[in-house]
């Protein structure tokens, strides 16, 4: 795991994050997510650098995922590591019955 992935895992594992369970490094389908919310149908996904080249790849799966039911929430690894609560908030108002989405 990369730092922004462990300093995130740390927040949402256990259930930590609003008593929801997530799970990391998670099939769905062909691909393996960062971290997924099944109840919520959400997937959160952190881009390092290597994304940069990647972006047409990227936004094919996302479409894929999204046709399958899932949200899909993409944070840099710069962003989480500097900005964490922002990003928690962003992930708090993706979850259904939360403030974000009442």
């Amino acid at each position: 795991m990369t730092d922004a992935e462990r300093l995130l895992w740390y927040r949402l594992r256990g259930r930590r994050f609003a008593a929801i369970k997530f799970r990391r490094q998670e099939p769905i389908g062909k691909y393996v997510a960062d971290f997924v919310c099944q109840e919520a149908r959400l997937i959160v996904e952190l881009d390092g650098g290597q994304h940069a080249v990647h972006r047409r790849y990227d936004k094919h799966r996302d479409a894929w995922l999204r046709r399958q039911g899932y949200r899909v929430l993409r944070f840099p690894d710069n962003v989480v590591l500097k900005e964490l609560d922002a990003v928690l908030e962003a992930i708090w108002n993706a979850l259904p019955n939360t403030k974000g989405n009442a």
